[in-house]
């Protein structure tokens, strides 16, 4: 599955699509109405200054900005972080992914040509990917 998955990143579906372009779409279902989140057990109160978890709109947002500006291994961290959430339409677990494949294929580019940070995220990705199983 991870060959499968890698395959995929690095061939696509024939079509070149812009990581940022992709992006905007993932953010923009995303933004979308979010599914209902499953009930969960009365807890203590949270501490008065923590902080509440950011929706999947939100992180793709930081996602979004740190790929911007060029801060690949937290781009992809955010990114397989917020692909891990159980609750997710299907469309927006689709734009998700396919914003995720155009991403990783600019920054598997990005590190053929030995730019460090592209290499460094593709390990990390690497590493993110191993350490689900």
């Amino acid at each position: 599955m991870l060959c499968a998955g890698l395959a995929l990143v690095a061939f696509g579906c024939g079509k070149k699509t812009d990581a940022k372009d992709e992006l905007e779409k993932a953010a923009n279902a995303l933004a979308q109405a979010q599914p209902v989140q499953p009930a969960e057990p009365q807890q203590a109160a949270p501490a008065p200054d923590a902080q509440p978890a950011a929706t999947p709109a939100e992180e793709m947002k930081t996602a979004m900005a740190a790929y911007k500006a060029g801060e690949f291994e937290d781009a992809v961290t955010r990114l397989q972080i917020l692909r891990a959430r159980p609750v997710m339409t299907p469309e927006q677990r689709i734009a998700l992914n396919d914003g995720m494949a155009a991403v990783m294929r600019e920054i598997y580019d990005l590190a053929a040509k030995g730019d460090p940070r592209a290499v460094q995220a593709v390990r990390q990705y690497e590493y993110m990917q191993t350490q689900r199983h």
